[in-house]
């Protein structure tokens, strides 16, 4: 098998999907599961559809028409604010978008009239993480004036938290966004439907004793993706953590100093080499790099250190063990790593699994099923087998 890969558990992601669906309906909240990490994936779409989410979300519309043309049958929203040069094929392929700019909307607007079609808006609201967001004091007149333009319907509104500054979701938060909703509804008698109030970062508010108020739907993508909550990337109880793993393959493996040696100056990406000298240690360097993904997102299991990487190299101390050339090791990831490996060319993905529910009682602890191909302590078996 090709490597390197991402090797990516349909059976795992359904159940992730599954469980958070399930615990988030008995507080209200339906799950829009975001497919922005795996592009669009129609194979990943469909474990989510199956596991009970209640549309698609992605940030970008060349995901969603991918999806469109593998036939997805689902509800898509564009969870990023549209590109004016975009707004036909937004109509077209999306039902619902998120939104901030009036000239925007009213790009949505003539698309929608031209296409003779409705298209849904989500008004978008700042509530502190300073990323994308109308002022909470702005939003009835841009709902007034959204209101004027054809073609358009206001869905809901919602927010987003955690993404650029680590605001948390909390009681105080949500319940500003919950009041505008239903000022919004006071004001113009009309019915808010989607109240959205964030990401996988909510989940700690969502699923705690808090009130969730008006707060409806929840966007998830890394949670249901790598079975982490997101703003301490904690386990999440009951989930798998390893749907989605990188193996990568060793093209040398020789014992060197720790420490360079000659006139020292900065590495290709600006940085310092590492000052502690740790003595002789086994390299193993195996053929991906900071083209393919993110090093430091990386977990490398055990008795197997990342020491760093270049554009194509990811340098590693395996401890007492010579890793043959041929060898693989297998590699958990966080987010970051994970988007860079999805989008690298040059990393194969494999998917793996029948795609069936797993019952909750078939996880027995966060990282069951974590198996690296090789480690330390499997040295001696054979590269193929390792």
């Amino acid at each position: 098998m090709s490597a390197p890969r991402l090797e990516i558990d349909l059976d795992k992601i359904h159940h992730n999907a599954r469980t958070l669906v399930e615990l988030l309906a008995d507080r209200g909240i339906s799950v829009t599961g975001v497919t922005k990490a795996t592009l669009g994936s129609p194979e990943i779409a469909d474990a989510l559809l199956r596991a009970g989410v209640s549309a698609l979300g992605d940030s970008r519309i060349e995901n969603i028409e991918a999806m469109r043309r593998a036939r997805v049958p689902a509800s898509m929203t564009l969870i990023r604010s549209p590109m004016p040069s975009q707004a036909d094929r937004v109509v077209e392929h999306a039902e619902v978008s998120f939104n901030t700019e009036l000239d925007v909307i009213s790009k949505l607007s003539s698309a929608a009239r031209d296409a003779r079609r409705t298209h849904g808006i989500v008004l978008m609201v700042e509530l502190g993480d300073l990323r994308e967001g109308i002022m909470p004091g702005d939003l009835e007149a841009t709902v007034r004036e959204m209101l004027r333009l054809p073609n358009i319907a206001l869905r809901g509104i919602g927010a987003n938290l955690a993404c650029r500054s680590g605001v948390s979701p909390d009681a105080r938060n949500m319940s500003e966004l919950t009041a505008l909703a239903e000022s919004i509804e006071a004001t113009f008698g009309l019915s808010v439907d989607i109240v959205s109030g964030g990401n996988s970062a909510n989940l700690d508010w969502a699923l705690s004793d808090s009130d969730t108020g008006r707060i409806n739907e929840l966007r998830l993508g890394e949670s249901i993706l790598l079975g982490r909550e997101t703003l301490h990337r904690r386990p999440i109880d009951g989930l798998y953590t390893d749907a989605m793993t990188l193996v990568a393959e060793v093209i040398e493996s020789k014992v060197k100093p720790s420490q360079p040696w000659g006139d020292i100056a900065q590495t290709a990406f600006g940085e310092e080499p590492p000052a502690i000298d740790r003595g002789p240690v086994t390299q193993t360097i195996l053929a991906i790099g900071r083209q393919d993904t993110d090093a430091a997102g990386l977990r490398s299991p055990p008795g197997i250190e990342i020491l760093g990487a270049s554009s194509d190299h990811l340098v590693t101390d395996s401890g007492r063990c010579r890793l043959s050339a041929g060898a693989e090791i297998t590699f958990q990831l966080n987010y970051s790593a994970l988007v860079r490996s999805m989008t690298s060319p040059f990393v194969a993905k494999v998917l793996k699994g029948q795609s069936a529910y797993l019952p909750v009682a078939a996880v027995t602890s966060t990282t069951r099923g974590f198996r690296p191909i090789t480690d330390a302590r499997a040295c001696h078996r054979s590269s193929r087998n390792s």
